[in-house]
Order: C-alpha cells, then structure tokens, then sequence
C-alpha cells in the first residue's frame, strides 16, 4: 500500500508542473504535505519533518552553492571563459577547432551554472562559425555536450552538489569519478555523435552573433584557467591525504577560490570591488529558484524518512533484484522525460533513493559506492530532453533549427549522455567497491 502512495503522489508531483503550471518548489511542499498525511503522520508531524528536511538540506549545501554561483558569475563576466576559448583555439587551429570548444565548454562549465554558460559560449560557437564557415551544428554540439556534462555530473552544480549531501558521498572522489565517466560521454556524444550532423542546415539568427570583449579588456591566459579549475585542483588534491571532502570543506574551497579569483580576474583585471560585488550579488539572484527546488526536494524527502516509507520502499525494492545504480539512472530518467528539468528529476530520484541506501549497503550483492549512485542518478536526469525542456528550446531558438532536427540533434545528444555515463558508472563500479 506505501508504495502505492508513493507512486500515486509522484505522479501528482508531476502532473502539479507539467500539467497545472505549478513552480516545482510550490509542487514539493504540496506533495510532501499531502504524502505525510495519507501515510498516517500527524499534521504537527508532517510541518516538523518538512522545516526539518528544508533546514538539513539548505544548511549543507546553500554555500556550496552560492559561492559556486559567485565565481562562474566572475568567470564569465571578467572575459575569462572568452579567454580560455580564443587560447584553446589558437592551439588546436581550424582543423581541430571542435576539441577546442569542447574543452572550452568542459573547463569553462565546471564553475559556470548551465544556462549561464549556455548563453555566455553561444557567442564564441557563432564566432567560429562565421570566421571559418562552418555547419554550426557540427561545431558547436561538443561544446554544449560537454557543458551538459558538467551540469549533470559535477560538483558544485547544484544537481551533482545536492546528491553528494543526499548520499553522504565525498565530493572530491565525486568529482574525480565524474571526470572520468564525463570523459567518454563527451566524445561520443559531442565530436563522434557530431559527424553525422554535417548535413543539418543551420543558420544562427543575427541577435545570436557574437559580441565579445575586445582582447584589452581580457584576463591572462594563467589567471583565466587558473580560477576556472582552482576549485576542481583543489578538491582532488585532497584525495590522496584521505580527507572526506564534505559540504563542509567543499565551501571551505570554493570560498578560497572565490577570494583568490576575484583578485585575480577581478580586481587585478580593472573591476572595482564594486563592480565584482555586483557580480555576485546577481549571481546570487540566479541561483535562489534553484536553492529553492533543492529544499523543497529536501522536505519531500524527509517525509519518506519520519514516516518510515524509506524502509518499506527499500525492501520493495530489493526483492525486485534490480541493481541500484541501474534503479537510481531509470528512475531519473523517468521523471526528466516527463517533466524536462534535470535538477527536479535528479533530486526527486535523491528523495526516493537516499534513505535506502542503509539497506543497500548491508547487502553485500548490492553494496554500491553513494559517489557512484550521484553519477548514475546524475546521468539518468540528463536523458532525453525534448518540447517540455527550457534547454531544448533555447537550442532551437540559437540555432534557428526545426523541431526534427532539434530533436535529431539535441534530444539524440542528451540521450547519448545519459546511456554512455551510465555505462561509464557501471565499469567504474567493477573497479570501486
């Protein structure tokens, strides 16, 4: 019967912002809500568990976040991710001109939020499109694949972040393991997946033309890559001393970062500390609907917890002899083809999921690493993106494409994402126990 309601509430859950338009934090705290009362906790009880699951939730990851938000703001605004474009691109030439924006699009999504880094290297795929003439899909799909990577993959996206505090997973090995699976996701999915793309016709609308800064006015080569990856350095450096990079270390890092970008790309860059303020105050304003959906996810959780759903869904589970990192990926991907976000599908799985993993970990045929259930529930949330979407849309729009070959292009692309990283996540866990 638990699991009933459970399924029966999901599906409400979806239908709120699918169908009634509702904002999916308005969607969590109605769900939560109504799940708590129909699975018998009282309604004292159900008010505790969600201000409880809101608090645990938001307390561990709203620096991670913020300060996350803060530095790619700083990245993208100082010219710094320009920088790291025009310099990768001198290096790789005409020839090779789609690796370099697929690193581009990898170093410079690592601290860049993905809609921001979306608009912000449109304009640099445009640039080389014109200059050199070439299919602009073809050229610039790696680059947006390897943007999508991070996003779902990688610390400190939101996504990615939350999971690690849902799971108790180590974020430094998270991010060291999810560079590995993003490895191959990316090649297949950008150049390899882009060869068959030559032949799609697009032709960028002339709002979309590039608008750079001129060179002046640019970072140094050092500085830009530098403050880009400091935060990826540092999280990995402290593997081999066996430090657990929690929350707590994470905005510990990202802190440190920020400091050292903002002189850097900032200060020393001609910015006022004003200005940089700025910056980060605006950043903060674009990631608080997304702090938001993290809490509520939170809350939603917490009520699987208090009202001992968890267990009962746990055991269900179990005797379906379904491996958890296949269950964490289908059951994603399940909620991102019916509702499009990834964050939403991604932390709604974390909600179903993360109080199991006790259970699971007592049964040594199932035991599986927390940091590769975050990369697996990671790659589910990116499959197949389609008309209910926002980043379909925004592709479409940018690359003046139909929606067939939007579909043909995009969808196909997320999807090749999704299916390689949970491929990539089950080699990785014969390897990791």
């Amino acid at each position: 019967m638990t699991i009933l309601i459970i399924v029966a509430c999901l599906i409400a859950f979806v239908l709120l912002i699918s169908w009634g338009k509702i904002h999916p934090f308005l969607a969590f705290l109605i769900v939560s809500i109504v799940t708590g009362l129909v699975l018998g906790l009282p309604l004292s009880a159900v008010t505790h568990a969600v201000e409880v699951g809101i608090g645990d939730t938001l307390g561990k990851l709203v620096i991670v976040i913020a300060l996350g938000a803060m530095l790619g703001k700083l990245v993208a605004e100082s010219g710094a991710a320009q920088k790291i474009s025009t310099t990768l691109m001198g290096v790789f030439g005409k020839k090779n001109i789609q690796w370099a924006l697929m690193i581009t699009g990898f170093v410079v999504g690592i601290p860049l939020f993905y809609n921001v880094g979306f608009v912000l290297l449109i304009p640099l795929i445009f640039s080389v499109v014109y200059q050199y003439k070439l299919p602009a899909v073809y050229t610039g799909l790696p680059m947006l694949a390897a943007l999508s990577v991070t996003h779902g993959f990688l610390p400190p996206h939101p996504s990615p972040t939350a999971l690690v505090a849902q799971f108790d997973a180590d974020m430094g090995k998270t991010l060291l393991y999810g560079i590995i699976v993003a490895i191959p996701a990316i090649l297949i999915a950008g150049p390899l997946f882009a060869k068959s793309l030559k032949n799609i016709k697009s032709v960028p609308l002339e709002t979309f033309q590039p608008k750079l800064l001129p060179d002046d006015q640019l970072p140094g080569t050092f500085n830009s890559f530098l403050c880009s990856l400091l935060p990826v350095i540092l999280l990995v450096s402290l593997i081999p001393l066996g430090w657990k990079t929690d929350e707590s270390t994470a905005w510990l890092i990202m802190l440190v970062s920020l400091i050292i970008a903002t002189f850097l790309i900032g200060l020393r860059n001609g910015r006022g500390m004003k200005k940089v303020m700025d910056f980060y105050a605006d950043a903060v304003k674009d990631v608080s609907i997304i702090l938001l959906i993290v809490a509520g996810a939170g809350a939603l959780k917490q009520i699987f917890i208090d009202s001992g759903a968890s267990k009962e869904i746990a055991s269900a589970f179990l005797n379906l002899h379904i491996h958890p990192l296949l269950l964490g990926w289908t059951i994603a991907a399940i909620i991102r083809v019916c509702l499009g976000s990834a964050t939403v599908a991604g932390l709604t799985t974390a909600g179903i999921l993360a109080p199991m993993m006790e259970e699971m970990q007592n049964n040594p045929d199932i035991q599986v690493r927390p940091e590769l259930m975050v990369l697996s529930i990671g790659a589910g949330s990116l499959m197949f993106s389609h008309v209910n979407d926002a980043g379909f849309w925004m592709f479409k729009e940018y690359f003046n494409l139909s929606i067939k070959d939007t579909l043909r292009s995009w969808s196909l692309m997320e999807t090749t994402i999704a299916i390689v990283g949970l491929a990539g996540v089950t080699a990785l866990h014969l390897f990791i126990h």
